[in-house]
């Protein structure tokens, strides 16, 4: 037990939830008579595309998917869709960046880009018919009273930018499967085969609909010579897909843009999406491989496992994890995995279980449950790469994985119900997220709820050629911050094209991205450079946010590895910088199988799949701590469901910017960029110091509290202010972090069904905040808040600052409570000449009233 162990607050009072600002301005829109001009054309397109199709042969009226693009929102429109006969809701999501045009655009700001929001709604004939004549009622009269509950269709008229049906551009283009087929049909070895391909269909409620959809769809595949392989349905997503192997001579076609055959065309069909596509896979050179030289001769793990690895499979006997795994294959991936083959998984688990081996931290005291979801392939050069079975469905594969530690199955026990955290470092290349949630993620998010477990998530890497607008000799003559400046400019003006990775946009999961940062020697070896002389800024391979309806994504950055580039050689030409895959130092030092599958060896690595799992190694450190923190309480703590959360909110407590949000000032003083935008995005909410979340210390005291809320209901948290600190002129940081786990309405742009946040009340000692925008913070599952102060303030005893955490229905009413954790520091910082024992004066006044509840 710590010297200053974290203290509980006492249980919070129930009051009032508080209102909850927001809203903004609309952009200036075109007159009812310009609509009619603009729209007319398309509206007539869409009248003539229904009378041209016919009724399919088993009598079942033709339908299509519309698109309707609006520049704003029109909230609730769902409900007007479900009072016309014949439409069905299939979603919504918001865009962003829209360039604004003469008739859309900002009165305060003509080039400010425009967001606004994509509805996708199924209609047959008869209900195309009732929309066009509501089209007709708006353009005599846009002031006109629609039928009771069609209201929002004359919102919709007025802000339409828009509408179309879905083709067959929305199917391929931007999925990244145009690309995995280029590389298909070029690998020699799939000569003479099948190309397995992912199609995801519209999800209907109706299951007759979703069978008469899969068939449709399976029809035509068949009459090109391809098979459905499988099909998965998951409705708590509204996720429905089917597996499908295309012959080779179909893709080539349609990589000759002959987009008429029937399976592209088919009104069921939403996307087209490639298998297979996360793979990782650098081959050793000689000298980039070592011995083990550290003690292994180390106690085994005791217990029930806290933490799951969903990667490749491991080197089970490899000296740094032998006795440490408990590997779970039930699809039998290992029967073929050659041992120098395994290494994701090996490096991975090393990472979880050892900690980086540069620091010799001591392994974990539970065993590592593992997941294989991985399987090998040999590469033309005769070396292994690994990647996701391009057999299976991803988000299926992830489904029963998950399903299998939790639930029974075939008449057997869970297989790992103690599990609390699962680490996935892999993502998706061909799915960067924009606006759109990933069936994946939107997995992650209603099985965290679910079965109240803690997914940590890779951001992504982009190991891509930075471009400098200079030439390599003055690139090469600058100095390190110079230099560094240049290339974090660069990084940025790429963002778009580096984006999370599904599915790291999850909202309940935590996400990693890489800190350029780690403990190893740098090794002396020509031609590779360091571009950024500070490691407290982010990899520049590191993914960037933002997450979901602009949330903070990535949460935190923790050390990744520093990933060197290759000196630019061309003098005279424009710095083109490429990454260093040399896999010696620096970077995180793992367990990996030896080049003949030897099983002490080590190596090197970089990259957000290395901070993620060294996050998920930190998160159950911190979840012995805290039961064993509730077990050494006089009292009975029963956090329920909470525990979980209370972790999420652990684990972000201790981020901060620190120098990263200084220097990003420093590189974008010349630029009229919003730091706390920047930040936000590539920093999330910065890079944690774990070992302030397991104790406290003279000048900090950490208060843990928790509950369960629903709509309109709040809590009131006090925490006990130390008199001493009365009167007295010091720096002084409050710092408060709230988390839960929000079911999920994957048909909705809000999306959450449960919105919460804090709000801190009588706060005069630390007023200012310090760090992310105060807005960002409450658009997911997290809200974490630096407060800053140093005047001097008055302080009597029983002066106390209250934490207020709020509840409202977000997508749609709450079904259950929500469980939440929150964590809140006060702390005076060092060396100013004060030894003020606040944690003392805290403890003392929070332990007093958890001893009279006790007793009475």
């Amino acid at each position: 037990m710590p010297e200053r162990p974290l203290l509980i607050f006492p249980t919070p009072v129930s009051v009032d939830r508080a209102k909850l600002g927001g809203g903004g301005g609309k952009p200036h829109v075109p007159t009812a008579a310009r609509q009619w001009e603009r729209l007319s054309p398309k509206f007539e397109q869409l009248r003539n595309t229904f009378i041209q199709v016919q009724p399919n042969v088993d009598g079942i009226e033709p339908e299509s998917v519309l698109v309707i693009e609006t520049i704003g929102a029109i909230e609730k429109f769902v409900n007007a869709v479900k009072k016309i006969e014949g439409f069905e809701w299939l979603g919504e999501v918001d865009e962003e960046e829209l360039a604004p045009d003469d008739d859309f655009f900002d009165e305060s700001q003509r080039d400010k880009l425009l967001s606004g929001r994509l509805y996708w709604v199924w209609s047959n004939q008869q209900a195309l018919k009732q929309m066009l004549s509501l089209w007709e009622h708006y353009k005599d009269n846009s002031q006109l009273a629609f039928e009771r509950g069609l209201t929002k269709f004359r919102d919709v008229f007025l802000q339409l930018r828009d509408i179309r049906r879905w083709d067959t551009r929305d199917r391929l283009e931007e999925t990244g499967v145009l690309d995995a087929w280029r590389e298909d049909l070029q690998d020699e070895q799939l000569a003479n085969t099948f190309i397995h391909c992912e199609i995801e269909l519209w999800f209907r409620d109706d299951q007759q609909k979703r069978t008469h959809a899969q068939w449709n769809v399976a029809s035509r595949i068949e009459q090109i010579g391809g098979q459905i392989v499988s099909q998965t349905t998951i409705p708590e997503i509204s996720y429905h897909a089917l597996l499908a192997t295309l012959p080779r001579n179909e893709i080539q076609n349609v990589l000759n843009d002959n987009r008429e055959a029937a399976f592209l065309n088919c009104d069921s069909v939403r996307f087209f999406r490639p298998c297979g596509q996360m793979v990782f896979g650098k081959e050793p050179a000689a000298g980039e491989i070592e011995d083990v030289g550290v003690n292994v001769n180390l106690p085994l793990p005791i217990g029930q496992p806290t933490i799951a690895l969903f990667d490749g499979q491991p080197l089970e006997n490899h000296s740094l994890l032998s006795g440490r795994l408990i590997v779970d294959d039930p699809d039998n991936y290992g029967s073929d995995y050659a041992a120098n083959a395994r290494k994701h998984g090996t490096a991975i688990a090393s990472l979880i279980i050892q900690g980086d081996l540069n620091d010799g931290q001591s392994p974990l005291a539970r065993p590592l449950y593992v997941r294989p979801i991985m399987r090998p392939q040999q590469t033309v050069n005769g070396g292994w790469a690994e990647h996701v079975p391009e057999n299976v469905l991803f988000t299926d594969l992830l489904h029963r994985s998950v399903r299998r530690l939790f639930e029974l199955e075939d008449g057997q026990t869970p297989v790992a119900s103690s599990v609390r955290i699962i680490n996935l470092s892999i993502g998706d290349p061909a799915r960067q997220f924009v606006n759109a949630m990933s069936p994946a993620a939107k997995l992650l998010d209603w099985l965290s709820e679910k079965y109240n477990v803690l997914f940590i998530v890779s951001a992504g890497n982009h190991p891509v050629a930075i471009r400098i607008n200079q030439t390599a000799q003055t690139f090469n003559s600058m100095s390190p911050d110079e230099r560094e400046a240049e290339v974090v400019k660069a990084l940025y003006a790429n963002r778009r094209n580096c984006r999370l990775l599904a599915p790291a946009e999850t909202i309940n999961g935590l996400t990693a991205g890489a800190l350029h940062s780690d403990s190893s020697t740098l090794t002396n070896t020509p031609n590779r450079v360091d571009l950024l002389a500070h490691t407290f800024l982010p990899s520049p391979i590191s993914a960037f946010g933002c997450g979901y309806r602009r949330s903070i994504k990535p949460d935190l950055i923790f050390s990744g590895g520093r990933q060197l580039y290759q000196e630019p050689i061309s003098r005279n030409a424009p710095v083109k910088l490429l990454p260093s895959y040399v896999i010696i130092a620096p970077g995180n030092k793992t367990a990996v199988p030896g080049s003949s599958g030897q099983a002490n060896s080590t190596s090197f690595s970089r990259g957000t799949s290395n901070a993620a799992a060294l996050i998920s190694r930190s998160a159950g450190i911190c979840y012995d701590s805290l039961l064993q923190l509730l077990a050494d309480q006089p009292r009975e703590v029963g956090l329920g469901n909470s525990d979980v959360p209370l972790l999420k909110a652990m684990l972000v407590h201790s981020c901060s910017w620190g120098e990263a949000k200084y220097r990003m000032g420093q590189i974008f003083s010349d630029t009229d960029t919003d730091i706390k935008k920047i930040a936000d995005r590539w920093l999330g909410y910065g890079t944690p110091d774990i070992q302030r979340v397991l104790e406290c210390a003279r000048q900090r005291a950490t208060v843990l509290g928790f509950g369960q809320l629903t709509d309109g209901q709040a809590h009131l948290f006090s925490l006990p202010l130390p008199p001493s600190l009365g009167a007295q002129r010091i720096r002084r940081r409050l710092t408060v972090t709230l988390a839960w786990f929000s079911r999920i309405v994957p048909y909705t742009q809000k999306y959450r069904e449960s919105s919460l946040w804090f709000e801190v009340l009588n706060n005069r000692l630390a007023s200012d905040r310090a760090e992310n925008d105060w807005q960002t913070v409450k658009r997911g599952t997290v809200q974490h808040e630096i407060f800053e102060g140093e005047r001097a303030e008055p302080i009597s005893d029983g002066d106390v600052i209250q934490i207020k955490v709020n509840c409202r229905n977000d997508a749609k009413r709450i079904t259950n409570p929500v469980q939440y954790g929150l964590v809140v520091s006060l702390e005076v910082a060092r060396g100013q000449g004060t030894d003020i024992a606040i944690y003392d004066e805290i403890r003392d006044r929070i332990m007093t009233p958890i001893q009279e509840r006790a007793i009475t």
